[in-house]
Formats: C-alpha cells, sequence, structure tokens
C-alpha cells in the first residue's frame, strides 16, 4: 500500500508499496485489538480508500503501528485479521491497515464493483489490440452484455423501492432477460455438441444434464398447469 504518510515505526520502513488498485469506498467496519497488558478494544470505524490489501480507516481511538487486528465487515459480518502499518491525523485519526490474506469479497460488493469497472477499462485496452479468440471474445461480449442489464434492473428495482413504487415488473424484466440468457447458452451448448467439441467426459456434463432434466421436468409441468400452452 502506499498511504500518505509512511509508518513511523522502525519494523516498519516505508516499504509499504501499493500492490492494486485503491478505490474510494466507505465501510463500516469493527476494528479489534489486544494492548500488551491483555486488555481487548473494540471500536467502530469507517474504512475511506480500501484496495485487495488493505485500506486507509479513520477511527477516534487507533491501535499502535504494529498491532495485531481482527476486522469485522459491520454488513456482511465477514471477519479478516489484520495489521495498523501507519497513522496519520490529528483530532479523528486514519490508520493504514494491512489485510494479512488479501481479500476480494471483505469490502462488499461496492469495492467489487468500483474494482471491475477498473478492470474492464484496462481490458478494453488490451482487446482493441486484437489476438483474442473469436469465439471467447462473443463469449465475453455476451456475459457483459447480460451483466449490464442485470446491473440496469437492480438498479430500476432499487429506485423503484426507494420511492415506495410497484417494482413486481422490474422484476419480470429480470426474469425474461434470465430466460433469454439461458436461451442463448443452451443453443451455445448444442452447437458445440455438434461440432464434437463437448465430449462426454467433459467436467460438469452429468451436473448439467440433472439441471436440464430438472428444468424440462418444470416447464412441462408449468405447460401442463396452462392447459398445453
Amino acid at each position: 500500500m502506499d498511504w500518505d504518510r509512511p509508518s513511523r515505526d522502525p519494523r516498519f520502513p516505508e516499504r509499504e508499496q501499493r500492490r492494486s488498485g485503491r478505490f474510494s469506498v466507505v465501510v463500516p467496519i469493527e476494528v479489534k485489538w489486544q494492548a500488551p497488558d491483555g486488555a481487548t478494544f473494540r471500536e467502530n470505524a469507517e474504512a475511506l480508500e480500501v484496495n485487495l490489501h488493505g485500506a486507509l480507516v479513520r477511527m477516534k481511538t487507533p491501535p499502535p503501528v504494529g498491532t495485531s487486528l481482527e476486522l469485522t465487515n459491520r454488513v456482511s459480518g465477514e471477519v479478516v485479521p489484520a495489521r495498523a502499518v501507519a497513522l496519520r491525523g490529528s483530532r479523528l485519526m486514519e490508520v493504514a491497515i494491512e489485510i494479512i490474506t488479501p481479500s476480494e469479497t471483505f469490502w462488499g460488493v461496492t469495492f467489487r464493483l468500483k474494482k471491475t469497472t477498473s478492470d474492464l477499462r484496462v481490458l478494453e485496452e488490451d482487446i482493441k489490440s486484437g489476438g483474442a479468440d473469436p469465439r471467447v471474445l462473443r463469449e465475453f461480449r455476451d456475459a457483459v452484455d447480460y451483466i449490464r442489464k442485470t446491473a440496469w434492473v437492480v438498479y430500476e428495482w432499487q429506485e423503484r423501492q426507494l420511492k415506495h413504487k410497484d417494482a413486481s415488473t422490474v422484476l419480470s424484466l429480470l426474469l425474461t432477460e434470465r430466460l433469454r440468457r439461458a436461451t442463448q447458452l443452451n443453443d451455445a451448448i448444442v452447437a458445440n455438441l455438434d461440432a464434437g467439441e463437448l465430449p462426454l467426459e467433459t467436467p460438469r456434463i452429468a451436473e448439467l444434464l440433472s439441471s436440464a432434466e430438472r428444468l424440462v421436468q418444470h416447464l412441462r409441468s408449468l405447460r401442463n398447469d396452462a392447459g398445453g400452452v
């Protein structure tokens, strides 16, 4: 990590380098640590800038640099071990915290969305250079299109909930899009089978067959309930 002020503790010289993109995301967390005398401290705090390896955290009573910490995401309940690596500020202190084992999920969906958006912008430039397998590129395009439509539906659903409007029509759009995507994937698998590109020993074939049989059974029941339409 590369925060504004490096640790002044000689055990942690100016070697902390940012190892992944840092994003401004407010995440409510609990910071827990133990003092040398055995006393346990807990404090609710806010992570202000985060990445896979740590965060800049605002808190009232920061732990000493080098202290081992336990962080809890107050929304998801996920817990990770960490340590304090640097301090800055005067009134409300800001503590640079390093997560011992980098986590993709600890900071929540908002962080993951920001990170993915950044990664996609970099990937866009790589795609423009060419050289990608056309089939893989097509699958990627379809996946991005599906995610884009899902994001729009979820956004509309949240907006309608906030405004106390009926959200059922938005959810039906999500289901319709899911059916479209499932049909598209099924057609792609059939094309793979026709081309001899999907041998029987391919992993997860049995799971796909079981899932397809359950789906067909439910669809037939639905059709029968609707009078054979």
